[in-house]
């Protein structure tokens, strides 16, 4: 069985992140198509009422597992951490099923991004072959992460700004029509949030749905815990990043579907569609164009733009960084553990590049059949990296409690513990299995369906079971685990 503790240390890989770099990668990671565009089918298949509600509940979720991979990165920051934490709290083959998991989930997304950048390209020059541009934004994206973890980090900052300016300036100015400060605009007061069967439409099942969409949003913000490796000083900045951040995000959302909910109605028909491909169709670019901006669409379409291109750059970030821990620690070929004398793993970088590249190629030269099927078969992935962060901190909580270690030492301590890991673990999971219950739904059961959603659970245990037939491996004692942090 693989040690993790034994492996050399990444003693090559550069702490440049300072606070604001680690504040914007979590900011970066979660603001995205999911607001600019989906946020509006959330309001017209809940209502306004029942879109607030599933992202509150959501968001205190992913609150409950910030705090926990807070209290973990702090402890002990490394690039790979929930690989990391798996082997190390719960079981090596969990470790490892949880680092291939989470590298072939960004790898997957690096490829989403590109094609995605095709159709928003064509909304300025329809004519040029999209696989041009996926090239172009290809390379840009290799390039802020070849040379040094700074480059990904500014690029990052910059792109997470234009998003959150983006988001201020929406409900800023949602904010002025319903206080009746915007000319020429009379506030609808609450009219607009309770006409209809608003503001609860659809019932429990809507909702449901509306949560799947939220938990998709929200998924990002564990990047983080990835940067946590190369984070200045990361006892002091990593538990002031976890406090800021996530109420940061939560305030935008939050906030930002009120302000939808508010003063474009449920019912309307362009909140019922949900196509990255039509810029016109995101409740900022009604608002905008509402509000007198004739050029909404085009500024939304450069905002959308910049989302993609961030997605695309954290997921390079964050599948390199995790296939290069699963290499210093004997989980991957040894090869892609090697550092270019700036601290970057460009051999991972490599082997990532071409995984998202190939899978782009699959995309744009066949009937795009195969790349939909993986692209479905990743959406699972990011929840299985939360359900491991839950499971992970419960078990490092218990265990370093169980060898006599006091709470005062640690760096950031998780509140409500053991309550927030485990309602996290139980919604995440809830989540998970309920992903395609449309599937179940009718006179025939859409097995096809179910395949591509599902197959990442059984493709995940597989990996898992299989390791540890192959090493022995078994679940780690509470006084056998490693709790040792980076000062012992």
């Amino acid at each position: 069985m693989t040690d993790p503790i034994a492996a050399p240390r990444p003693e090559g890989l550069k702490r440049a992140l300072k606070p604001r770099h680690l504040n914007m990668i979590a900011i970066g990671g979660s603001i995205g198509t999911g607001l600019f565009v989906a946020s509006g089918a959330t309001v017209a298949t809940a209502g306004p009422g029942g879109a607030l509600l599933a992202y509150l509940l959501i968001g205190v979720m992913v609150y409950f597992l910030m705090t926990s991979l807070g209290e973990m990165a702090a402890y002990l920051p490394v690039s790979g951490s929930f690989a990391t934490y798996g082997s190390r709290f719960v079981e090596d083959g969990f470790g490892f099923a949880l680092g291939w998991n989470y590298w072939y989930n960004w790898a997957i997304t690096i490829a989403s991004e590109l094609v995605a950048a095709q159709l928003i390209m064509s909304f300025w020059l329809p004519d040029v072959p999209g696989y041009l541009w996926s090239a172009g934004f290809l390379a840009i994206i290799f390039l802020l992460n070849v040379f040094s973890v700074r480059g990904f980090g500014e690029s990052e900052f910059w792109f997470a700004l234009i998003k959150v300016a983006a988001v201020l300036v929406f409900i800023g100015i949602g904010l002025a029509t319903l206080f009746g400060i915007m000319s020429g605009i009379e506030s609808p007061g609450l009219s607009v949030f309770t006409q209809g069967e608003a503001p609860f439409v659809g019932g429990l099942q809507a909702m449901v749905g509306v949560m799947m969409i939220a938990g998709y949003s929200f998924q990002g913000t564990e990047l983080i815990g990835i940067a946590a490796g190369e984070s200045e000083n990361p006892k002091k900045n990593i538990p002031v990043a976890i406090r800021q951040v996530f109420w940061r995000i939560l305030m935008f959302y939050i906030l930002a579907i009120l302000v939808i909910g508010m003063l474009i109605p449920y019912t309307d028909p362009s909140l019922l569609k949900n196509d990255a491909s039509d810029i016109s169709v995101s409740p900022f670019t009604l608002l905008f164009e509402r509000a007198g901006l004739a050029a909404a669409a085009g500024v939304m379409n450069a905002v959308i733009l910049t989302a993609v291109l961030s997605a695309g750059n954290s997921g390079m970030y964050a599948s390199t960084r995790m296939l290069y821990n699963l290499a210093r620690d004997g989980k991957a070929p040894r090869i892609f553990a090697r550092l270019a004398r700036s601290g970057v793993p460009r051999n991972a970088l490599y082997a990532t590049t071409l995984v998202g590249a190939l899978c782009f190629l699959t995309s744009a030269f066949s009937n795009q059949v195969v790349y939909t099927w993986l692209l479905n078969t990743s959406g699972m992935c990011g929840f299985i990296a939360w359900l491991g962060i839950a499971v992970s901190h419960y078990r490092f909580r218990k265990g370093y409690l169980a060898q006599g270690r006091r709470l005062e030492d640690l760096p950031y301590r998780a509140k409500l513990f053991p309550l927030g890991p485990l309602f996290a673990f139980a919604l995440c999971l809830f989540i998970s299995l309920g992903q395609n219950y449309e599937a179940f739904i009718g006179e025939r059961i859409d097995w096809l369906g179910l395949t591509a959603t599902y197959v990442s659970l059984p493709l995940f245990l597989l990996i898992w079971l299989g390791y540890r037939l192959k090493h022995g491996s078994r679940l780690v004692r509470y006084q056998e685990m490693d709790v040792r942090g980076t000062d012992d």
